[in-house]
């Protein structure tokens, strides 16, 4: 499930990984999310290895609620073959949007975006690419999802995303965002540095402004934010790990 990377270098990946994860307790009441199994280990163990397999060996998992027990596990990242740094939410968690306000001096100008609940098995390089070729501020990678595996929320055409919006559906609403984003560090200016915000909000302040690229992948996502999510994913490994023996 992995892709061959291409020579442009990859820049660094933000991990939210924060959230109390209440739609899969009990499981989580004990474990962040990204510990809780998946065909025998840590979901966050499948992750870094995909996120390694596209090119992307700097990372800052952005944690919160027991994510010391994320640190425990990853450690600097070594015995995944990448590197790994951590900002703390905190007393008060910040949400999606203000965690990376927070972590922004560990990621440079411009960086990926990715859940801490998601397994997306598509080409990463192809995506930087054209977010580099487009010259925009950010870029949402998204899926023709037709409401099948979640609530469709983008407009998307000629490369660009028309509108975002969670709250409000429209009936041209026939993608979903994938997962996986880039943008610029500079875009988070207009947020205080302790606010607590989603980035649901950033992404729709980008599109107002004509400056959110959009890049459809053909490849569905996988996610353990759910029970039936969790299930799937599950299923997944177990039957990659028996095409590997």
């Amino acid at each position: 499930m992995s892709a061959q990377v291409n020579s442009r270098a990859m820049p660094r990946l933000a991990l939210l990984a924060g959230g109390l994860a209440t739609r899969l307790r009990p499981i989580t009441m004990t474990v962040p999310k990204s510990m809780v199994p998946v065909a025998g280990e840590p979901f966050i163990a499948h992750q870094l290895r995909l996120l390694v397999d596209q090119g992307i060996h700097e990372i800052v998992l952005c944690v919160g609620f027991l994510g010391e027990q994320l640190q425990e596990f990853v450690g600097d990242g070594s015995a995944f073959n990448c590197h790994v740094e951590y900002c703390f939410d905190g007393d008060t968690l910040k949400g999606t949007g203000g965690a990376i306000k927070q972590a922004l001096p560990l990621l440079g100008d411009h960086f990926f975006i990715m859940y801490g609940d998601s397994y997306l098995p598509t080409a990463f390089p192809p995506v930087y690419d054209f977010y580099v070729d487009s010259g925009l501020q950010g870029l949402m990678t998204v899926y023709r999802n037709e409401n099948q595996w979640d609530t469709s929320n983008v407009e998307f055409r000629d490369g660009r995303i028309i509108r975002y919006d969670k709250r409000s559906r429209t009936a041209e609403m026939n993608y979903i965002d994938y997962g996986l984003g880039i943008v610029r560090a500079e875009i988070f200016a207009d947020w205080q540095a302790d606010e607590v915000f989603d980035l649901a909000l950033v992404y729709e302040s980008l599109v107002a402004k004509g400056q959110l690229a959009g890049y459809e992948v053909a490849e569905r996502f996988f996610e353990i934010g759910s029970h039936q999510g969790l299930g799937e994913t599950d299923a997944l490994f177990l039957e990659l790990q028996r095409q590997s023996r």
